[in-house]
């Protein structure tokens, strides 16, 4: 497995050499902010940016908007 790196500027997280799993268990859904891990959350990259974004299915559901940490494009 190669060693990852994620930077998030707004929040300044380095996620270095973690497994998927581990990095689940960081992923907090974009719209609400809670934790997604074990959820049948959505990750997608972001359209402009290409920033992984993750979303929970009550925001989903609900059709919440989404801001990207990086560049700021918001989406449904």
């Amino acid at each position: 497995m190669t060693s990852r790196k994620t930077m998030v500027k707004t929040r300044a997280v380095i996620l270095l050499g973690m497994s998927e799993t581990q990095q689940q268990s960081e992923s907090q859904c974009v719209s609400c902010g809670i934790k997604v891990a074990a959820m049948n959350a959505a990750s997608f990259d972001c359209p402009e940016c290409g920033t992984e974004i993750h979303r929970c299915p009550t925001c989903r559901k609900q059709s919440n908007l989404y801001e990207c940490p990086d560049c700021g494009f918001r989406g449904p």
